[in-house]
């Protein structure tokens, strides 16, 4: 864990909402499904920091998912740390990728589309929502998709909240599933593994984790207890 100065570039909507991209040492770049936190300069009103992950990833920055105060704008100096967490982990035989966001955010995931093209891999995206523009070779479906392309996919990555976590059920069923996967559990994380403040706590087969330091990226076979 590192801590870096970095700034706000520019603003781009996404999706009819303002995302911010980051200008940073390359090395505060979260990987998939990390995260970095950022504190404005003198931003009396946000005294916790604001975790961040990328959406797209550039050799000086990342242009970072939905979620960064609204107020911050081109310029704005950032105090960064991290990066934290535990991120995805692509098997490097993975040649059928299913990707599914319950909460209708593709944004976390999609750094795991170019990672898998670049390996030749096929990709599949199941979502209830908007949609960004990704390459012609991703196929698009719903949600209720899922189940059949489990017969399909050699690993699967999930984006949810941790309300959501029932509704996994619903989709994955309890039984063990039939192709490894991940799954990125977001929480609030008001300490980013600091104070172990028990805020983004979750149920899994080891036991109650913290998203924060344990995740937010955990096996879908670890959080079927928790379901």
């Amino acid at each position: 864990m590192q801590s870096f100065q970095g700034r706000v570039s520019h603003i781009q909507l996404w999706g009819g909402r303002q995302v911010v991209r980051i200008a940073c040492a390359q090395k505060m770049i979260p990987a998939p499904g990390k995260y970095t936190l950022a504190w404005a300069e003198g931003d009396a009103d946000a005294p916790l920091a604001t975790p961040l992950f990328a959406t797209q990833i550039d050799p000086d920055g990342f242009l970072a998912a939905p979620g960064a105060p609204l107020h911050w704008g081109p310029g704005t100096r950032l105090h960064l740390r991290g990066p934290l967490g535990r991120g995805f982990s692509l098997p490097a035989a993975t040649r059928r990728l299913a990707l599914a966001a319950l909460d209708g955010e593709v944004a976390r995931l999609q750094p795991l589309v170019q990672a898998a093209l670049e390996r030749q891999a096929s990709v599949a995206l199941f979502v209830d929502g908007f949609v960004p523009q990704l390459p012609t070779a991703v196929e698009v479906a719903p949600l209720s998709g899922l189940v059949e392309a489990l017969k399909w996919a050699d690993f699967i990555a999930v984006d949810l909240s941790r309300h959501k976590l029932a509704h996994l059920a619903e989709l994955l069923g309890r039984e063990p599933l039939p192709c490894p996967g991940q799954a990125l559990v977001s929480a609030e994380m008001p300490c980013g593994g600091i104070a172990e403040c028990g805020a983004c706590s979750l149920k899994t087969r080891q036991g109650w984790k913290l998203a924060c330091k344990d995740g937010p990226v955990f096996d879908l076979s670890d959080l079927q207890e928790g379901m």
